[in-house]
């Protein structure tokens, strides 16, 4: 018996929508980095060509904002709450950390966005009721989560150069061999010239896997009380 031409051809295509099109982003950015991600390495993944993306997709640019509005809808944000507001707004910095790390390089997205994706926006939302809820100034919490937000994508991208491999690594930043290495190399400056520098090396290159993040958001954080 004859087989039919479409069957030969395999299973009609599905349709392309924007669900599908953000999928296909994250699969890029997830296996290539998101130096890859172009239109046309989107097409590939949907197996099509580029033009078919810009009837759902007016450009890079929003395909930007799109996979960052699918990393802050898997943010569960608090009811805010007076009493616990710095936990609250630190948990949500946390959980936004983690999103960016499990895509290398995807924070730099979110950088001079102009927002109008709804999931960012409800991020946006949450963070300005909590820290408006803990007697946060509304000017200062509005700039505050501006802060918070590219502090927190800077870290994330720092994360994807340094070791984009491993960014969960009990130190990501540096190894222990390369840490010696690099406090012998500043116990060995000059100490008329580099006092503080060569006394306080230890401290200088100390911190393992996220506690320079914490210890940044908490000074951030304990500032606007």
């Amino acid at each position: 018996m004859a087989i039919d031409a479409r069957q030969r051809r395999g299973a009609r295509k599905a349709p392309l929508t924007v669900q599908r099109i953000t999928d296909a982003a994250l699969d890029v950015v997830a296996s290539q980095g998101y130096d890859a991600l172009s239109m046309r390495s989107v097409a590939a993944v949907l197996d099509t060509g580029p033009a078919s993306l810009y009837a759902h997709v007016v450009n890079k640019g929003d395909l930007d904002e799109l996979i960052i509005g699918r990393l802050c809808a898997g943010i569960a944000l608090p009811l805010p709450d007076a009493a616990h507001w710095r936990e609250q707004i630190i948990d949500v910095c946390t959980q936004l950390r983690d999103q960016y790390l499990a895509y290398p390089g995807v924070s730099r997205a979110a950088l001079a966005m102009e927002v109008t994706d709804l999931d960012i926006l409800r991020v946006n939302e949450a963070m300005l009721a909590i820290l408006v809820e803990g007697g946060v100034d509304p000017q200062s919490a509005a700039w505050a989560i501006d802060a918070l937000f590219l502090y927190v994508g800077a870290y994330a991208l720092e994360a994807s150069i340094v070791a984009p491999a491993e960014p969960d690594a009990e130190d990501w930043r540096v190894s222990p061999a390369d840490r010696d290495a690099l406090i012998r190399r500043f116990r060995a400056l000059p100490t008329d010239r580099f006092p503080h520098i060569t006394r306080y090396a230890e401290q200088l290159t100390s911190g393992v896997r996220h506690e320079r993040f914490d210890f940044t958001l908490r000074l951030m954080i304990d500032n606007l009380a």
